[in-house]
């Protein structure tokens, strides 16, 4: 059997149903006899590019070892799959069992506290209102360059 590593990513709209879906294809994988290696469930996350006019979408990773029948069952199940928007299979030369560099992005952002999220804009600290700030220097107005005297015409 032969190591691969798949991303797919599912339609924001489906998002419900990516446990299920993950659970078909892990039953897919391990059935005949295919182990999982990793299984991550990155979430919903921006698209660099719109596909099929959506913005967002929702990602899974899998590091699997299984033989070429299951894998062709794997594609043909993501090709005909509506809710899958791209997946991409790559052949691994060993099993990959750390966690990704998305996953460690992830763990620590969730370590500090920070979620990327900046609507409360917290970070900026207090700022007061517009009254309290001071008043603002003015400006010296910008002098006019002085007319330039026209030439006398020669004759």
């Amino acid at each position: 059997m032969r190591h691969y590593e798949i991303v797919f990513i599912v339609h924001p709209d489906q998002s419900e149903q990516v446990p299920a879906m993950i659970e078909r294809y892990r039953t897919m994988v391990t059935g005949p006899g295919g182990r999982i290696h990793r299984l991550e469930d990155w979430g919903r996350r921006q698209l660099a590019y719109p596909i099929q006019k959506v913005h967002k979408a929702h990602y899974v990773l899998m590091n699997i070892e299984c033989g070429a029948a299951t894998l062709t069952e794997l594609e043909h199940a993501y090709k005909f799959n509506d809710a899958v928007l791209r997946h991409l299979i790559v052949a691994m030369d060993e099993a990959v069992v750390t966690p990704s560099p998305m996953m460690k992005e992830e763990k620590a952002r969730s370590l500090t506290g920070r979620d990327g999220d900046r609507g409360d804009r917290g970070d900026r600290g207090e700022r007061g209102e517009r009254g309290e700030r001071g008043e603002r220097a003015e400006k010296p107005a910008a002098e006019a360059p002085a007319p330039q005297a026209a030439a006398p015409a020669q004759s």
